[in-house]
């Protein structure tokens, strides 16, 4: 059993789970019928992705936007509602096989690297 972490539309691992998708937005263009045959998401979840006045301010492209975006990312993770959430998905880590994940291309300058380390901080079970 462990937390997967993904790019949304990427082909499924083996023992993946379900697909969560911890994305602003739904994708645009896609019936909402289709978001899991497509490998986009079974689930959409919100809750844990960056607020629309984090994205709107920043697009993070280069070393400097990225720490400001990564600062206020984590600022917005320490509020009590998402620090659940994390902590909710850290115990089912330990029960259950799934997956979060964004769209981004660039894992390294994408909000599922910051949250894989939230993760992993609230005691996850992280799969390789």
């Amino acid at each position: 059993m462990a937390v997967s972490i993904v790019r949304l539309g990427s082909p499924r691992g083996k023992a993946e789970g379900l697909r969560i998708g911890t994305v602003r937005r739904p994708p645009r263009g896609v019936k909402k019928a289709d978001y899991a045959r497509r490998n986009i998401y079974d689930v959409w979840f919100p809750n844990l992705a960056p607020s629309e006045a984090l994205l709107k301010e920043f697009m993070p492209v280069d070393d400097a936007t990225w720490k400001k975006f990564s600062r206020r990312y984590l600022a917005e993770m320490k509020a009590p509602l998402p620090r659940r959430d994390i902590e909710l998905l850290a115990a089912l880590s330990h029960h259950a096989n799934f997956a979060v994940g964004c769209y981004c291309e660039n894992e390294a300058r994408c909000h599922r690297t910051l949250l894989r380390n939230l993760l992993a901080a609230a005691g996850a079970k992280l799969a390789d």
